[in-house]
């Protein structure tokens, strides 16, 4: 039995360890959103994040996520409340067949939690492994800064509010 912590939920998974992560996500937790590409580590369409690393889940035996924090695209955020990634992947019609998206989005959240003002080269290099077939790059590379966007805007609003109130404190 292993135990793994993806989501910020814990959970108890009776699968050899060296089962990829992938098939344990998509068969026995039925988190669907990283797909299997290539099978081989070489399409980053099973991208997801190992304590805030991108990693290709199809090459990544459980035995080595043990005690590490897993996210998948459905833990950033909800159909109701996407997060800031996701509504810009969303906004910029980032998607034509949508199979790359997953790893695209989970690969460029990494990026800009380490980097949120990534340049477009940085962002091209951080991508790279990711491949899509389909030719949306610029709408992806636009979607990325956009997110980038959300993800300050988000930063700056309490303080901004904090601000405000503070403001107000001293006009009274």
């Amino acid at each position: 039995m292993t135990t793994l912590k993806i989501n910020g939920r814990e959970h108890d998974v009776d699968a050899d360890p060296r089962t990829p992560l992938l098939y344990v996500l998509r068969s026995d937790l039925k988190l669907n959103a990283a797909k299997f590409g290539c099978g081989l580590g070489q399409c980053g369409a099973c991208t997801v994040l190992v304590d805030g690393e991108p990693v290709f889940s199809c090459v990544t035996p459980i035995v080595l996520c043990g005690g590490r924090e897993i996210t998948t695209l459905e833990g950033l955020g909800t159909l109701d409340k996407p997060a800031p990634i996701q509504r810009a992947f969303i906004d910029e019609q980032a998607a034509q067949c949508g199979y790359c998206i997953p790893g695209m989005m989970m690969r460029a959240q990494a990026l800009l939690q380490k980097n949120p003002r990534a340049s477009d080269a940085e962002i091209r290099a951080f991508l790279e492994p990711n491949l899509c077939r389909c030719g949306t790059h610029m709408r992806i590379l636009r979607a990325i800064r956009r997110a980038a966007d959300l993800m300050q805007s988000a930063e700056a609003a309490p303080a901004t509010q904090a601000a405000q109130a503070h403001h107000a404190e001293d006009v009274r």
